[in-house]
């Protein structure tokens, strides 16, 4: 939905003039130089939306309009309107102050810290207490002045309060009273649509026994956004909730394997993914959907952002996010599995999408576990039409779908998303346990890298000493790094697949590969898997491979090539790129020349591959930061950097396999 800006707003961050971007739950307009800032802070902070190219709810829209017209800012900065504070030197930052770091420590202060709310002056007790500000909340929500429930609700007032005598909750109230915008604003700070009274009868009820059917319809709504949203975001369709609440698109199965020697059965590890899935308990399924769900957020926002900025001007402090921030309130090992979400390609985020709703429609429903003999496993039933194609593989970089604006503004993030994964197979178990602790800053994802490589340099020594001791075996231990890597199975006592599974310490969170096609016997045959499918057979070991020492001496100058290039990124020395690339580059070579040119076992040659692919990639792209030519077009320094992490990443990957594949051969 459209919204024409009036001359008169301006950034409630820095004051620039035309904002156009909102934060939805702190109900302001902000500007692209701000946004940025507020998207790095993570949704838990900060909602962010364009108020232009983005899809409204009319009715949500309009309560950011309320809110911003009257005067939501200044509740997030009520100390900055006193005098004295200006005496003292504290102000806001000027448009044309730098987004880093004046802008972005403002920012923080103001939303993060919550440093200029107004605080509550103590009572003779304990204070103004939770439980009071959520009373106030319960009987404010029946008049239409929004920012004093903004404010309750910034004290610390909660969305979900049940009242102990009344028996009801602040939505009840709202819903009865027919305050549409309340009723949003409850919804964008947790409130539940679908909470019962103390007689069971929930907010919609309320509502249409008021004869308030468009805020009752739109209850509705809300009370499936996380599933319309998924399946808007692949199909650009939502169902009309009056015929059935699931859409559940179909994926092309036109898929190929990427690598020649990669021979597996898809269907047969699509339904052993299902099933893992349907094995979660509500719990963790819940929070497996409601991190895509902001994934699938981050996805168009980014879409947005790349529509909408002047690339000839772009610097890299004005940035997409290139994963979901960290959400302190989550344990470090869903932290890593939500930024993981962002390696997947657009068929493979659309395979978990699609699999969600599918059971997200499954459980509601109530029904079993479907037969493990239908391919599909979708639980629906035949007589519902609620199926729309989703492309396959082969037609991602041209669009998921053909319907609006916002479609295609996805379609240019999933040629992204395409581009920049270089792997040379679906997304694995064990590549997805890869991922480091994660910061939340702008160049997080440079850190997180170089934390990858310096594991990696780790186990290199440890395989060293190891080598040394001579043939004791490894006894099937994972070659993955330190043990405090995200766990992404179902916990113990839920567990239902196979005793490998057994081996992790999975005390939190999912399987996020579950629906890139891995059964949990091949989880346990270890990371040889990872490059592109091969298997190393069991048996003799391969007179062909190189000494494991050697092998492990050339991954060190490659893993010490690689920091130096990440160091350089992080640093922003584009023009160190070219000579780093070069360095990795002979070093991969010299690597390579190790192993016989047509290897006996198909994850050498997989592996071979993707290293001597993402080197030759990773020159193509730093050679793009070398001085343009005049008058060429200027280079998008975020995109690059981001495409060097990337093929550094896969280097490293390669790298580990390698060295993983030969210590085992070697010891057999």
């Amino acid at each position: 939905m459209s919204r024409k800006l009036q001359r008169t707003e301006v950034c409630a961050d820095c004051s620039a003039p035309d904002p156009g971007w909102t934060s939805i739950n702190r109900g302001v307009l902000i500007c692209d130089e701000c946004c940025s800032v507020h998207r790095s802070l993570g949704r838990h902070i900060s909602i962010v939306k364009h108020l232009r190219h983005s899809g409204w709810p009319p009715t949500l829209l309009q309560m950011v309009q309320t809110l911003a017209s009257n005067g939501a800012n200044s509740i997030w900065e009520h100390s900055l309107l006193d005098p004295a504070q200006v005496q003292s030197g504290r102000r806001k930052p000027n448009p044309q102050d730098k987004v880093h770091p004046t802008k972005s420590e403002f920012i923080r202060a103001k939303y993060q810290m919550l440093a200029f709310v107004h605080k509550l002056p103590c009572r003779d007790d304990d204070g103004v207490t939770t439980k009071d500000l959520s009373k106030q909340l319960h009987s404010s929500v029946r008049t239409g002045s929004l920012e004093t429930c903004l404010r309750l609700l910034s004290l610390g007032a909660q969305a979900n309060f049940f009242h102990p005598e009344k028996g009801t909750t602040p939505l009840h109230v709202a819903a009865k009273a027919g305050q549409i915008l309340q009723a949003e604003l409850l919804v964008v700070y947790g409130a539940d649509p679908g909470a019962p009274d103390i007689n069971g009868r929930t907010p919609m009820d309320y509502a249409r026994q008021a004869g308030h059917v468009d805020l009752a319809e739109r209850l509705v709504e809300c009370q499936y956004e996380l599933t319309d949203r998924l399946a808007f975001y692949l199909c650009g369709r939502r169902p009309d909730h009056k015929n059935g609440h699931y859409i559940i698109p179909q994926m092309a199965d036109r898929a190929r394997p990427k690598c020649p020697t990669q021979s597996l059965d898809l269907s047969e590890l699509a339904k052993a993914a299902k099933k893992k899935l349907q094995a979660l308990n509500n719990r963790l399924f819940e929070e497996l959907a409601m991190d895509v769900y902001d994934e699938v957020d981050r996805r168009e926002n980014d879409a947005v952002w790349l529509t909408t900025q002047n690339h000839s001007t772009l610097v890299t402090e004005r940035s997409a996010v290139p994963f979901l921030p960290v959400n302190p309130e989550y344990s470090a090992t869903r932290n890593q599995g939500r930024q993981k979400l962002a390696r997947f390609n657009a068929r493979e985020f659309a395979t978990l999408i699609i699999d969600i709703l599918s059971d997200a429609k499954r459980r509601q429903q109530g029904k079993g576990l479907s037969s493990p003999t239908d391919p599909l496993d979708l639980g629906i039933d035949d007589d519902q039409h609620d199926y729309d194609s989703v492309a396959s593989d082969e037609d991602t970089d041209s669009e998921l779908t053909t319907q609006n604006n916002n479609n295609t503004q996805r379609s240019n993030r999933a040629k992204s998303m395409d581009s920049s994964d270089l792997s040379d197979g679906p997304i694995t178990l064990q590549e997805y346990l890869e991922v480091k602790k994660a910061l939340a800053s702008s160049e997080a994802k440079v850190q997180q890298l170089m934390k990858v490589n310096n594991n990696l340099s780790e186990e290199l020594r440890r395989l060293q000493k190891e080598v040394r001791k001579g043939p004791a075996p490894y006894g099937g231990q994972h070659l993955s790094g330190s043990t405090e890597m995200g766990r992404y199975m179902v916990p113990k006592a839920e567990k239902h697949g196979s005793g490998t599974d057994s081996d992790y310490d999975n005390t939190h969170t999912y399987d996020v590969s579950l629906s890139m096609g891995r059964s949990s016997e091949e989880e346990g045959r270890g990371e040889t898997e990872e490059g592109g499918g091969g298997v190393v057979d069991a048996g003799e070991p391969d007179p062909t491979l190189p000494c494991t020492e050697d092998v492990i001496l050339k991954t060190e100058q490659v893993t010490k090539n690689i920091q130096e290039l990440l160091r350089a990124a992080q640093e922003f020395k584009h023009d160190s790129f070219v000579p780093c690339s070069e360095k990795i580059h002979a070093a991969v070579t010299e690597m390579a020349s190790l192993f016989p040119k047509r290897p006996a076992l198909d994850a050498v040659h997989c592996s071979l591959r993707l290293l001597a692919s993402s080197a030759s990639r990773l020159q193509v792209e730093c050679r793009k930061a070398a001085p343009s030519e005049p008058g060429a077009p200027a280079v998008d320094y975020q995109l690059l950097t981001q495409q060097v992490i990337q093929c550094a990443y896969d280097i490293a990957k390669a790298a580990k396999q390698l060295v993983t594949i030969t210590t085992r051969e070697k010891k057999q």
